[in-house]
């Protein structure tokens, strides 16, 4: 995307936001989708001309590796900080012009890709224009928030992604997948205790006081002090040691046994089954997620898949194909690339 002299050079469409380099992982999910779309930059897809009407088709359950689907972008430019700052207020307050805006709003800026530098650029641009909203539009700068919303779906606000050091795509409609930066906490043995946190918001629910949970692999344990420090009973199996705030704690019990092999006892239904095996996925499909399902031992699920050596896509259709165990078992699965994800999918849903 050239830059321009004009602070706002027209309209860019419906663009697709991703994690750099997996732009070509999300063209072809949109191919299979129905939606053409083409790479457009670091962490960009651009939607064919033709698609935008059809701002709705996206895959069923969401898109799995883009984590915002921006409506009728538009760029805007600007050579200097404060100069793009102001291109984008004047922009914003002719969107806005006539809306009744009444409860907090999305106003969040990033940047795409990983050109050095460029995600200062968007952190500075981001508090001039703040300062620029307070002084046009005070109301409405009160009632700004920096953060996406929790959880998947449509929402209205300003999206600002910067492709560039003089250079924005906007939108005020936003499809958001999801992702977002969770804390660590210092009791977690391990840093994956951030996919599963990260996780719960695809379903829009936690572990609860009281509620059971079977962590298959749990070793260190970083899922199972996630569940346990909510409250509920964790049964973690592993053959490897738990560590940190799940080592003896009083509401997990330790099975030493091997993940594939356990099978909950006759009559026996836990409210979580987590699971994320370093494992080829699948082994875990067919040992794991389909025999988990099928014989109606939870209630929900939150399952990683690393990639391996398989077809990222080519999985990916797997998992949404009418025959597989999710549509089987589980209709309204979310199959994600999240934030704390590497080289995985995060699948999380409810048994039907």
């Amino acid at each position: 995307m050239e830059a321009s002299n004009d602070a706002v050079d027209g309209p860019r469409g419906r663009v697709l936001c991703c994690r750099p380099g997996s732009e070509e992982h999300l063209v072809r999910e949109a191919q299979d989708s129905g939606v053409i779309a083409t790479v457009a930059g670091p962490g960009l897809v651009l939607v064919s001309a033709q698609e935008v009407a059809s701002e709705s088709a996206r895959p069923a359950g969401g898109w799995a590796f883009a984590d915002a689907d921006l409506g009728g972008a538009m760029e805007v430019g600007g050579a200097s900080v404060n100069a793009h700052a102001a291109a984008l207020a004047e922009w914003f307050g002719e969107s806005v012009r006539g809306e009744a805006v009444a409860a907090s709003w999305p106003c969040v800026f990033t940047a795409a890709g990983d050109e050095p530098g460029l995600a200062r650029r968007a952190a500075a641009v981001e508090r001039a224009f703040a300062e620029q909203l307070k002084r046009r539009l005070g109301r409405l700068a009160r009632l700004a928030t920096p953060q996406r919303p929790v959880g998947r779906g449509p929402a209205r606000g300003l999206f600002v992604v910067f492709t560039g050091f003089d250079r924005a795509l906007v939108a005020r409609e936003a499809w958001l997948g999801g992702q977002r930066r969770m804390a660590d906490d210092a009791q977690a043995p391990s840093r994956s205790y951030l996919k599963v946190e990260e996780a719960y918001g695809l379903l829009g629910s936690a572990p609860q006081p009281g509620q059971t949970v079977c962590d298959l692999g749990a070793a260190p344990g970083g899922w199972t002090w996630s569940a346990a420090k909510r409250g509920a009973r964790v049964t973690a199996v592993d053959n490897g040691p738990l560590k940190g705030g799940a080592l003896d704690h009083p509401l997990v019990e330790h099975l030493h046994q091997d993940a594939f092999a356990y099978r909950p006892r006759e009559g026996q239904v836990c409210d979580w089954l987590f699971c994320d095996l370093v494992e080829e996925p699948h082994h875990v499909l067919r040992g794991v997620v389909e025999p988990w399902l099928a014989g109606r031992w939870c209630r929900r699920f939150v399952v990683n898949l690393k990639f391996g050596r398989t077809d990222p896509p080519a999985l990916l259709r797997e998992l949404r194909a009418p025959g597989s165990a999710l549509a089987r078992h589980a209709g309204g699965a979310v199959i994600a690339v999240l934030h704390h994800n590497r080289d995985e999918f995060t699948v999380a849903g409810t048994r039907t």
